[in-house]
């Protein structure tokens, strides 16, 4: 399996959960959504898995405003401080349902894992950029600079497309593959000239006086969707359960959207920060609204469609030696979830 996106180990973002987890659980905390008494609605358990993404934080909401008790199912939320854990997990059937990328689902389907993409939880529209040191004002000035981020990732991938459209090659430039977290405290500490990161760590990054952001997902519209993926296994077994959970999403967001203040001080408390930090990060993510989902699963040949999406990814595999063969897109993208939810 090729290496990871967005959600990557990081101290800025969750150094506080952090410390809970090492004393309490170790690297993972749990949240239980279970009925009074023990009871377990819907049959056994679900365990679905999040990372340090704002686009997965409302599951953080559903849980604690008991959203996935109402549809009828309980659900053992689990949070990863290493995202690469939770993509390990959902490959090994540790656990039922993922909160991931659409690269890192293509990488794990390329190596014959079964996962299906059932929901779109968000796109990155700003969240993900390309930052420079000062002296730097384009992407064509980056020929022959020092340029960090995490291989194979999304932001490695905005990397590639970003010096595509500068007329650049990835051999105009010295590529380091590092980890998002050490990448944006390299750039910081003035070893590199440029790094491709993902919020929080754009925050960071941007603490080197003078850097600036080149590019953002927002220059590329629908490059980096992130979703809700299942298991082939648990999808075959239990496509009740996948249904209240596609439904709980929107029900969560609902709610968000009329009680803002309270679910951003629930959010932020996941992510570590303050409201006001938080906040920052709304403007570079664009939550999905049902709509938005049909939409995207429509087969189609633009970038708002995620089989354009799939393709383009996958080439990008396949041209950096992230993969040796293309992914099958057979049974990838289930819209039926989102579709029985048509108004």
């Amino acid at each position: 399996m090729t290496t990871p996106d967005h959600h990557i180990t990081g101290t800025t973002m969750t150094s506080i959960l952090r410390l809970i987890c090492a004393v309490l659980l170790g690297t993972v905390t749990v949240a239980s959504c279970s009925l009074p008494g023990g009871g377990t609605p819907g049959g056994a358990p679900i365990t679905l898995g999040f990372s340090a993404w704002p686009g997965w934080f409302p599951w953080e909401v559903a849980a604690e405003k008991g959203f996935f008790l109402k549809n009828g199912i309980t659900v053992n939320l689990r949070y990863y401080d290493n995202y690469t854990d939770s993509l390990t997990a959902l490959n090994n059937g540790d656990i039922d349902a993922n909160s991931q990328t659409l690269n890192d689902t293509l990488s794990a389907v390329a190596d014959g894992s079964r996962e299906t993409i059932v929901l779109v939880n968000d796109n990155s529209t700003g969240n993900d950029q390309i930052i420079a040191r000062p002296g730097i004002r384009r992407m064509a000035d980056l020929k022959g600079k020092t340029v960090a981020a995490e291989e194979g990732t999304v932001d490695h991938y905005l990397l590639m497309l970003a010096l595509k459209q500068s007329e650049l090659t990835p051999g105009d430039v010295r590529f380091v593959p590092l980890a998002t977290d050490a990448a944006a405290e390299q750039f910081v500490a003035g070893k590199l000239d440029a790094v491709g990161v993902f919020a929080p760590f754009t925050t960071t990054a941007l603490k080197r006086p003078g850097s600036r952001a080149l590019v953002t997902s927002r220059n590329f519209p629908g490059a980096i969707p992130d979703h809700l993926v299942v298991s082939g296994a648990f999808l075959d077994r239990r496509p009740d359960a996948v249904q209240a959970l596609v439904k709980t999403w929107f029900d969560t967001l609902a709610w968000i959207s009329a009680n803002r203040a309270e679910a951003a001080k629930i959010m932020a408390k996941r992510a570590g920060v303050s409201p006001a930090e938080y906040a920052s990060y709304d403007a570079g993510t664009k939550i999905f609204s049902l709509e938005d989902n049909q939409r995207a699963f429509e087969p189609g040949q633009t970038p708002a469609n995620l089989s354009y999406q799939a393709q383009s990814i996958s080439n990008f595999l396949v041209e950096n030696g992230l993969t040796q063969i293309s992914p099958s897109l057979d049974r990838l993208f289930e819209p039926r979830f989102v579709n029985a939810l048509r108004r």
